[in-house]
């Protein structure tokens, strides 16, 4: 066999889902020249720049991964281990960190969505209940940018965290096995690094699922072509997260070849129907 031949670890699935992720970076650029020049060019808005770069981030955070998973491991018996196990986590660091960048970029979207532009005559009230007092302090100009500077901000910081933090915190624990027997003394939940579980499990899921019900909530406001740019925005979202968690839920019950052709493909499905949603003339 070809792969048996050329690579150690390396097998024909291995070479479908790479093949599928190639597929999805092209994409990624795709659409990032898409928005940037035929978009944000156009309109100057920081909506659309926010969606651009959203892409350059994901491209570059899958080809670390790319790397990583399919490549890197290659390298096994040609370097000393525990420099191929830091280069591994150097490269899922550089992965992770593009990623919370990309999210960065979505909390940019989420905040554009959610505190658009308002005119002067629009922040008058005359009522004084709490609700109205509420509402009227969230229509001042000086705290809008800052709600959406902080929405920025915060992924911001957890990419450096992900640089930063110990390997103990997110190292994988196969790599405390054969054939690498890094010896590292994780720190754990329920077996799995307590850092990688909080990115994870708790601030991943917590940020980015705000987009696709965000524009869920917009197309129930909204008419026409919005409504239905902000559906079609919703379902790609939805399908795009989805692809992205299924991977590890087919490998956690023992499906891994559906695990390494069925996310990919949703992946790419779902950056279909975002394309097409954002495809409106009226939306420049």
């Amino acid at each position: 066999m070809f792969f048996q031949d050329y690579f150690q670890f390396f097998d024909i699935w291995d070479g479908i889902e790479s093949g599928l992720y190639y597929a999805i970076v092209g994409f990624y650029f795709l659409i990032f020249a898409y928005f940037l020049l035929m978009r944000f060019r156009v309109s100057k808005k920081l909506y659309w720049f926010y969606f651009a770069i959203l892409f350059l981030f994901l491209a570059a955070g899958r080809g670390f991964f790319i790397v990583y998973y399919f490549y890197a491991p290659e390298l096994y018996g040609s370097m000393p281990t525990l420099e191929l196990v830091g280069l591994l986590m150097f490269l899922y660091r550089l992965a992770t960190f593009s990623t919370w960048l990309a999210i960065a970029c979505v909390m940019g979207v989420f905040g554009t969505l959610i505190f658009p532009s308002i005119s002067e005559s629009d922040t008058d009230s005359e009522k004084k209940d709490n609700v109205s007092k509420i509402k009227q302090l969230i229509r001042n100009k000086k705290v809008r940018i800052s709600l959406k500077i902080c929405l920025i901000v915060i992924p911001i910081i957890v990419s450096i965290l992900a640089l930063t933090l110990p390997d103990s915190l997110l190292m994988d624990p196969d790599f405390n096995e054969a054939p690498y027997n890094a010896g590292v003394t994780l720190v754990t939940i329920f077996g799995y690094p307590a850092g990688r579980a909080v990115l994870n499990f708790i601030l991943l899921p917590l940020m980015v699922f705000l987009i696709p019900f965000t524009f869920v909530y917009l197309a129930l406001k909204t008419f026409g072509v919005l409504r239905r740019s902000y559906a079609l925005n919703a379902i790609g979202f939805f399908i795009y997260f989805f692809g992205r968690i299924s991977q590890g839920i087919f490998e956690t019950f023992g499906f891994p070849h559906v695990g390494a052709i069925l996310p990919p493909l949703l992946i790419l499905l779902s950056l279909l129907i975002i394309v097409i949603a954002n495809n409106y003339e009226q939306l420049r």
